[in-house]
């Protein structure tokens, strides 16, 4: 069949229950689909429902009622293509929990005024751009020492290094692109294992922070140019990349890719982008392709 509906259970809620499954299976046939039996990629947790006869955004409005008022992520696409051949995915509370920019002011003691300039920005209320000029002018002459002593704050959000792995594993490329700083993303890129990275560079000098940030920076157009790059090297259509983020400066590389998935995201991009994971950690977007539990890389 040639179009999908693939539901996962959030992390913390009841398994995905068969009734759930029939429910929804019900809905596509009421719309006036013809709907295969439940594909389970991952019992209780994680399932296909293949169906034809109905129109992509027709399938979502015959679900999404239903959905709206339970715990369980979801993406309806076309059946062919649906395994990416490329992820680029956002860092700072997408793979990590932290926004490392945050950590560092909160350190020296005036995380309140840089966090809200972060928070407007992430929002789309703010240029990115503008704004990581103006939060890392705030950071002259801090000293290098203090970026190390942040690195064992970062922590992986659940599901990144399953979800870098098991692409990599099955012949995907994996880059992380990110608006923040080369010197964490080269920490994290090694500990999830991305063939590579790309983001901002701060500049030090006499081992202190100068204020100033490399040029030009990379925001929402940079992360989108990064994607697109990074395809037409790959040899590969965008309609190929899963691309995932959760703030403002994510939404052009989202629109672009043929998997653009909000994380958790801000509420500007969870209004925009095709495919969201609200519920659930990032192993969703492996389901999402199509991935059985079994086939997962540590």
């Amino acid at each position: 069949m040639s179009n999908l509906l693939t539901l996962v259970a959030g992390s913390d809620t009841a398994p995905l229950e068969a009734s759930t499954v029939e429910m929804l299976q019900q809905a596509l046939t009421t719309a006036g689909a013809a709907v295969a039996a439940p594909d389970w990629l991952a019992q209780g947790h994680a399932c296909d429902l293949a169906f034809d006869r109905l129109e992509i955004e027709a399938a979502r409005q015959a679900v999404g009622p239903i959905l709206s008022g339970l715990s369980i992520d979801h993406a309806v696409q076309r059946a062919e293509g649906r395994r990416k051949a490329l992820l680029v995915a956002d860092m700072e509370s997408t793979i990590i929990a932290q926004e490392m920019i945050d950590e560092l002011a909160e350190v020296l003691g005036i995380g309140p005024k840089i966090a809200e300039v972060t928070k407007r920005a992430m929002a789309g209320e703010l240029a990115f751009e503008e704004s990581l000029r103006s939060r890392v002018a705030l950071l002259k002459d801090v000293s290098e020492t203090n970026l190390h002593g942040l690195s064992k704050l970062m922590t992986l959000n659940p599901g990144a290094r399953e979800l870098v792995q098991t692409m990599r594993a099955h012949g995907a490329y994996t880059a992380l692109v990110s608006g923040g700083f080369t010197f964490f993303t080269s920490q994290i890129r090694d500990l999830c294992g991305f063939h590579e990275d790309r983001a901002n560079e701060l500049i030090i000098e006499n081992g202190r922070l100068t204020g100033r940030v490399a040029e030009p920076i990379l925001g929402r157009e940079a992360k989108q140019e990064a994607l697109e790059d990074l395809a037409r090297r790959e040899g590969i259509d965008s309609q190929a990349v899963c691309a995932v983020g959760d703030g403002a400066n994510d939404l052009a590389m989202l629109a672009v890719a043929g998997l653009g998935a909000a994380y958790h995201g801000k509420a500007v991009v969870r209004e925009a982008a095709a495919f969201q994971i609200d519920h659930g950690d990032l192993t969703a977007l492996l389901y999402f392709q199509g991935y059985r539990r079994e086939e997962f890389v540590n």
